[in-house]
């Protein structure tokens, strides 16, 4: 049976050309050009590559010193990274419904929560960017110094993403971070990034990621000098060589990613526009597609249940966090609290969508989709 996996990356000689030159051991550093390359694409003052992504987000924490008590307000449908890292620090993560749209955080109901929490350990928003399509920041940005929080970008699927022509990642967010591996569990290569304009937040971040240790300079071996000191709790959270190199290879390649993913929108907007049991995306700002996610109107599980069995993997972004146990319990969440990331969850569907679907690929999946509808119709 063919099958089209959820995701597979795209390879080719450059990959194998940079992490060789990581083995050989006698190049500069790729971390080093990495985070150079990456805050020159974004056009950021500071970028600090992590191990992954899900480090770069609980590193913004520890660098804007987030305490027991504190409260982050962040969006119920999104990755479960979100909450978690702010939880790790016993701070309150505190949750807003979504747009039914475009799936990112409701900008109504999030001034409503804003005023609602204000008190001074209301630290901040995380801001998910949703498949990719970023929030209305002007108005986010407005909100948050009305209200004297920060904004952290949750730009898991928005690497590239821009708003009114500005990449996410160089506006005025006070921390954006970003995700390289784009599963959860068996990636290639797992690599993270944080970028920021502020040069207090970048020498702190810079010094927790590695055990907060200090000493007379690190060679490009990644030799420390004979004394150092520890100055803080820091983490372990820096990228290795080989997993950079394999990242600077597909960033050398991000606008073509980019272009290939709205391409295979495209072709997929088209071809399930006539089936009215089937929602495509709704555009309201420029969307790279990190993830393709359509509405089904009824039996989304059966759904995928028959693109499994004819090959095709999918996925679901998300579940909201008020329906997954540790948080609905910890915080007595009920089902019908957010109305609308609830009617979303029972419908969304994500489709495969990656720059290394061949056009053959694209059609098995047009015409799987189009003979499930159309059956179900």
């Amino acid at each position: 049976m063919r099958e089209i996996p959820f995701y597979r990356p795209m390879v080719d000689k450059l990959e194998f050309a940079y992490i060789n030159e990581v083995l050989e051991g006698d190049k500069p550093s790729k971390i080093d050009q990495l985070e150079i390359n990456a805050a020159k694409f974004i056009g950021a003052q500071h970028a600090i590559a992590t191990c992954n992504g899900t480090a770069a987000m609980h590193l913004a924490m520890c660098a804007m010193n987030i305490k027991r008590g504190d409260k982050f307000i962040c969006s119920v449908n999104s990755s479960p990274a979100v909450a978690e890292v702010v939880r790790h620090f016993d701070a309150e993560p505190i949750f807003v419904d979504i747009d039914a749209d475009d799936f990112n955080i409701d900008i109504n109901k999030l001034e409503q929560t804003l005023i609602k929490e204000a008190h001074k350990k209301l630290k901040g928003i995380f801001i998910s960017h949703m498949a990719g399509q970023p929030s209305d920041m002007d108005v986010i940005y407005e909100l948050a110094k009305h209200h004297n929080v920060k904004i952290v970008d949750d730009a898991t699927s928005a690497f590239g993403a821009t708003y009114k022509g500005r990449k996410i990642g160089a506006m005025d967010s006070a921390i954006s971070c970003f995700r390289f591996s784009p599963r959860l569990k068996c990636s290639t290569a797992s690599g993270g990034m944080m970028t920021m304009a502020d040069d207090e937040l970048y020498e702190r971040a810079k010094l927790l990621i590695n055990h907060a240790i200090v000493g007379s300079g690190w060679d490009k071996f990644g030799n420390l000098g004979y004394i150092y000191d520890v100055v803080d709790i820091g983490v372990k959270y820096d990228i290795n060589e080989i997993s950079a190199a394999y990242i600077l290879a597909k960033l050398a390649k991000i606008n073509k990613s980019i272009a290939r993913h709205k391409k295979i929108a495209s072709i997929y907007n088209k071809a399930f526009e006539k089936y009215h049991n089937i929602r495509t995306p709704v555009v309201k700002r420029d969307h790279i597609y990190g993830q393709y996610i359509i509405k089904i109107d009824k039996n989304r599980d059966g759904f995928a249940k028959d693109l499994k069995e004819a090959g095709i993997f999918t996925g679901l972004h998300y579940i909201p966090m008020h329906l997954l146990s540790y948080y609905k319990n910890k915080y007595g969440l009920k089902v019908n609290e957010f109305p609308v990331a609830l009617a979303n969850y029972q419908q969304i569907l994500s489709l495969p969508i990656y720059a290394a679907m061949s056009d053959d690929d694209v059609d098995y999946v047009c015409e799987t989709v189009q003979r499930i509808a159309q059956r179900r119709a």
